[in-house]
């Protein structure tokens, strides 16, 4: 008898107890309505199971059998494959460079670093002149080098400095030399002269020597 102690509420919205016969036939409707539905979903899993046997089969049909994979052959490289470029050749491509911003000789260039570093590019001098062209601390910040140690900085930075000596004694290459060593100021001291300190002299002698033989 519990069907006649339903809420007011629970009336309302048809939330009765069925007695056996009403509920199934209710039950039939439901089983009727849902059957439809069912065979669709079948229908839909026997569809994906046959697409699915199919790329099986045809992947087993395309692919040969004992396939084995394709191995890149190595490239052996020995030591004695390997070629030490000279020391004076070996920045060659930033002199290059350099040459054509500043519009220099790039004999001129090579010669000077050849007498300052002999190509050491991480060389520091007693006075603390470093690298390739042994630029010291201030000049090269002036020349636009925050790392002297790094070739082509120190390359390009020497070779503008020279261009500004070049320009300052009109051409003149062992007074740019002298300039180069000794400081502006020293050759100007001497009237635009080079200065008769031994070690700056015998730096013009042996730049100035280094272009000779290269014109021979």
């Amino acid at each position: 008898m519990a069907e006649f102690f339903l809420s007011d509420a629970a009336a309302a919205h048809g939330l009765g107890l069925r007695h056996g016969d009403e509920r199934r036939k209710g039950d039939r409707r439901v089983h009727s309505r849902s059957a439809p539905e069912r065979r669709r979903r079948d229908r839909r899993r026997r569809a994906s199971i046959r697409s699915l046997l199919l790329a099986a089969v045809t992947l087993a049909a395309t692919t040969p059998l004992h396939v084995k994979p394709r191995v890149q052959p190595l490239v052996l490289v020995s030591t004695s494959d390997f070629r030490p470029i000279p020391a004076e050749k070996a920045y060659d491509t930033f002199i290059q460079e350099a040459a054509e911003v500043y519009k220099l000789d790039a004999a001129l260039i090579r010669a000077v670093m050849r007498a300052e570093s002999a190509f050491n590019p991480l060389v520091v001098s007693p006075a603390g002149a470093l690298g390739l062209m042994q630029l010291m601390p201030a000049l090269a910040r002036e020349m636009g080098v925050k790392d002297p140690f790094d070739p082509r900085e120190n390359v390009m930075g020497g070779a503008r400095y020279l261009k500004q000596l070049l320009t300052l004694h009109k051409g003149n290459v062992p007074l740019t030399l002298a300039s180069y060593n000794a400081g502006p100021g020293a050759v100007k001291r001497y009237r635009n002269r080079i200065p008769p300190f031994k070690e700056t002299r015998n730096y013009v002698k042996k730049i100035t020597g280094f272009l000779s033989d290269r014109q021979q």
